[in-house]
C-alpha cells in the first residue's frame, strides 16, 4: 500500500510501474535525486519493502520563491505471491529510477505437458472393441 503524507507526518509516495517481462516481474520506481546508499530493500516472508530518504537541503539564509521538490522518507510495501523466488530478487539504480527484479519461481513458470498415448497393443484392443460394438 502506498502512503502519501507531508514530511511532518511520515512516508511519501514513490511512483512506480510494475510489469512482467519473461520469467520476472519488474518494478521501476521513480526516485530522482535519491542517494542510492539511502535505499533500503527488505524481504520478510512475502512482504517486499522499499524505503528511501531524500534529506532536506540546508535552508539557513535561503528564501524560497517556490519549493516543489519533496524531501523526507519514501516508502512502498508489496505483498508478493507464493509463485515468486524471493531469494533471487535483485535491484539497481540508474538515472533516478530504482529497478527491482523479482523472478518467477520455477514451479510457477508455464510449461508444456505431454499427452501420453496408448501403447500399440492397447490401440489394437481399442480398435477391435470399436468394431465389435458396431
Amino acid at each position: 500500500m502506498a502512503m502519501y503524507l507531508d514530511s511532518r507526518q511520515g512516508p511519501r509516495l514513490m511512483p512506480m510501474d510494475l510489469s512482467r517481462t519473461g520469467d520476472s516481474y519488474v518494478l521501476n520506481a521513480d526516485l530522482p535525486g535519491i542517494d542510492p546508499a539511502s535505499v533500503d530493500i527488505n524481504v520478510d516472508g512475502q512482504l517486499l519493502s522499499i524505503r528511501a530518504e531524500r534529506p532536506a537541503p540546508a535552508t539557513e539564509g535561503v528564501t524560497y520563491l517556490a519549493r516543489e521538490r519533496r524531501t523526507g522518507t519514501f516508502v512502498r510495501r508489496f505483498t508478493l505471491g507464493q509463485n515468486v523466488d524471493t531469494t533471487g530478487i535483485t535491484a539497481g539504480y540508474d538515472n533516478g529510477v530504482l529497478t527491482v527484479t523479482v523472478p518467477v519461481a520455477e514451479r510457477a513458470k508455464p510449461r508444456k505437458v505431454e499427452v501420453a498415448g496408448l501403447a500399440p497393443a492397447a490401440k489394437v484392443a481399442v480398435k477391435k472393441a470399436a468394431k465389435a460394438a458396431a
